[in-house]
């Protein structure tokens, strides 16, 4: 209890105070008190902060989840700050309703190159498209991206800044996320509860909010082993794809999920640049508040390939040299610009991006396949001055062998998912595309789906490409593939890809569509989903016998029903 002497000046100060103050003070007193029953003689205070921010709305745009379970995971904190919170996905968003918003946050990812999720496009096209204002907005974005690609947070750039250019107020500036969000997403969210605290959308303030804000529970790691590891492709192909089968008791995915694996990096590749360093490799460095030897951390730990314009950058200002604008494995970067030291060396560990996962669709069905997930991976090969190179994770996965093990969590993907299973679907997968559509196949197959099921597959060559021929002739000649269609672009002098051999089924094809058919479409996201969304337009417009803004609407219809659904990449 205060004496009558504190007690008056606690009251006079009270009574001195605009409500504005009186909040500000509140979220100064939390940050020094962290008993949980001191806390409790604040509640007269907290509900005036709620009653302060009558409503908040925080929505989210996403292709793979990740959005969607950050943005419940604020929704969950905001209201045990007694903030009435609505949570909603910018697809199921009521467009209208924006101009009537007062505080509005939006958890949005960038796919491709710096688009929008499908789930956000009609949210992203309606901000960028429509002139109106929304001077009572006030908003913050929250962009969730990938470094490893120039454009990683753009969606979330655009928002933001379009928002502004409507006349919104900003709570706090946009926090944009790599692949590793947890920490900068809940350090983000602390600054929105502390300007929602404090009522005023222009404070910087850095105090705290009183309630330590979890770390969100991580992704469940699997460990499994490897059962199959098969080249697809025939010797006389110049790809190569493998098919790999990893056997993890227990697993968790549903058919048109993906895994994510974080590689390892090429033990030649490592201990040369140990060698090239002289790097005594069992010395431990700090890494993540952990200990850890130079030689785990570049196996396992550091990206070394393909090293960002930031990471080559901040390599120059330590080596206090200027290097040109190109592309660098650290190994060749150490090779032309060689350290002065064993620290120096040490000093750039410290400045390489944290390794990533890279996610792959399964090509499995838990239903078909239980305890085990399956994965279809092309190598990555392409050439940096002259020199050969492989993609990390590819190479990687190329060249494990059987009974390795490996570890991997599982990406859910909501909106890659089958229909009923009466429902017809048409599967358009050239190249590693087909690896949902195995998947799909395997399920519909051991469920005995009565839906029809139509593919289109396309790649090089019959003979050396045709990927999981034999299982795609098995299911068609039991029934269970009902039409199959397929393009080998280098078989003939004129190019022909997929887009070609729906056209020349347009008319049956427009049928099964017109009468209620799902539409998936998996693989390289340019230029082949592009073109063949463009073909589906010329045979909506063609053998739907519609004009061109008729056939658009058709097909808009066909999205907005659910029917349309792309995996790309």
């Amino acid at each position: 209890m205060l004496t009558k002497e504190k007690k008056a000046i606690v009251q006079s100060l009270i009574d001195s105070s605009s409500k504005e103050e009186l909040i500000w003070i509140n979220g100064f007193l939390s940050g020094f008190i962290g008993d949980a029953d001191q806390q409790k003689t604040l509640q007269e205070v907290n509900e005036n902060v709620a009653g302060a921010v009558k409503k908040l709305t925080i929505a989210y745009g996403t292709e793979t989840g990740n959005s969607k379970k950050l943005a419940t995971d604020l929704a969950h904190k905001a209201k045990q700050h007694h903030i009435q919170t609505k949570l909603i996905a910018l697809d199921q968003y009521r467009l209208n309703d924006l101009s009537k918003e007062e505080y509005f946050l939006t958890v949005i990812s960038t796919q491709g190159e710096g688009e929008p999720p499908a789930a956000a496009k009609k949210f992203y096209d309606h901000i960028h498209q429509n002139g109106f204002k929304l001077p009572n907005l006030k908003y913050s974005v929250l962009a969730l991206g990938d470094t490893s690609y120039p454009l990683f947070c753009k969606a979330g750039e655009d928002v933001d800044l379009q928002l502004e250019k409507l006349g919104g107020s900003r709570i706090v500036p946009i926090q944009k996320c790599d692949v590793e969000y947890d920490d900068a997403a809940i350090n983000w969210f602390q600054q929105v509860l502390t300007s929602l605290s404090e009522v005023s959308t222009q404070s910087k303030s850095e105090q705290k909010i009183s309630t330590p804000l979890a770390k969100p529970a991580g992704k469940a790691i699997y460990q499994g082993t490897v059962l199959s590891h098969i080249n697809l492709n025939d010797r006389n192909s110049i790809k190569e794809t493998w098919h790999i089968e990893i056997a993890a008791e227990g697993v968790n995915y549903e058919a048109g999920d993906s895994i994510g694996i974080v590689p390892k990096n090429n033990q030649e590749t490592v201990e040369a640049i140990i060698k090239l360093t002289g790097a005594a490799p069992d010395k431990k460095i700090a890494f993540k508040g952990d200990s850890v030897s130079i030689a785990e951390l570049l196996i396992s730990k550091l990206n070394i390939s393909n090293l960002s314009d930031k990471v080559i950058k901040r390599c120059a200002a330590i080596l206090n040299i200027e290097i040109p604008e190109t592309k660098f494995h650290l190994f060749d970067l150490l090779t032309a610009y060689p350290i002065n030291s064993k620290e120096q060396f040490e000093e750039i560990l410290q400045v390489l991006n944290p390794q990533s996962p890279r996610l792959y669709t399964v090509s499995s069905s838990p239903v078909a396949s239980p305890d085990e997930v399956h994965i279809t991976v092309a190598r990555d090969i392409f050439y940096i001055n002259e020199s050969k190179k492989y993609g990390c994770c590819s190479d990687f996965l190329s060249s494990i062998f059987e009974e390795d093990t490996i570890e991997f969590f599982v990406q859910k993907n909501k909106r890659f998912k089958l229909p009923a299973e009466d429902k017809d679907i048409i599967m358009i997968g050239p190249g590693t595309g087909i690896a949902a559509f195995r998947s799909f196949l395997a399920e519909r197959d051991a469920l005995g789906a009565s839906g029809r099921n139509w593919l289109f597959f396309g790649e090089q060559h019959f003979e050396s490409d045709f990927l999981y021929q034999t299982e795609i002739q098995n299911w068609e000649a039991t029934g269970v593939l009902n039409k199959i269609h397929v393009a080998f672009s280098r078989d003939q002098q004129e190019k022909i890809y997929v887009q070609h051999r729906m056209l020349e089924q347009g008319e049956e094809l427009y049928q099964w569509i017109a009468n209620g058919a799902y539409l998936f479409i998996c693989g390289k996201k340019d230029p082949m989903s592009t073109d063949v969304e463009n073909t589906l337009l010329k045979i909506i417009q063609q053998f739907g016998n519609k004009t061109e803004e008729e056939a658009l609407a058709f097909f808009n219809e066909i999205k907005d029903g659910h029917r349309y659904h792309k995996d790309v990449y």
